[in-house]
């Protein structure tokens, strides 16, 4: 599993024109892989990392402030580019695998006290963030 995570002041998702997750006020923008080898144990690891991640201001983490989270699934994380000119995606989840582990994550957050906003899983999303610092981080599992 592996979340590239940037500290925002805002961020939103659109879908077809319509906005579907967004945070207005300081928060992380969460862009979620699932290795196919990734289980529903992981999910809760990283759930725990993402909402304790001390990377706000002044050191602090959603957990400590309150700060939103908003996640979008994005297999293209495991995009592997060592070889040729175009991405293999052999070690991403299939969709059937990665929306359950996906899910898991953010009920686990919520479950937590996280405010959670998320995108919608397999569509094509417009993702704007407005980037803090900019501050950006690699979670890995």
């Amino acid at each position: 599993m592996r979340a590239v995570v940037a500290r925002v002041t805002e961020a939103s998702v659109v879908v077809e024109g319509e906005v579907v997750g967004a945070v207005d006020e300081p928060g992380l923008l969460v862009l979620l892989g699932i290795h196919a080898d990734d289980t529903a144990d992981k999910a809760s690891v990283m759930a725990r990392k993402l909402h304790e991640l001390r990377v706000l201001r002044d050191e602090e983490s959603c957990a400590t402030t309150g700060a939103p989270l908003l996640v979008v699934s994005q297999f293209t994380l495991y995009g592997d580019t060592r070889k040729g000119r175009r991405p293999s995606w052999t070690a991403a989840a299939r969709p059937e695998h990665a929306a359950p582990l996906v899910e898991a994550v953010v009920s686990e957050l919520r479950r937590k006290g996280a405010r959670v906003q998320t995108g919608r899983f397999g569509a094509a999303m417009s993702v704007r963030s407005v980037n803090d610092g900019p501050f950006t981080v690699l979670v890995e599992l």
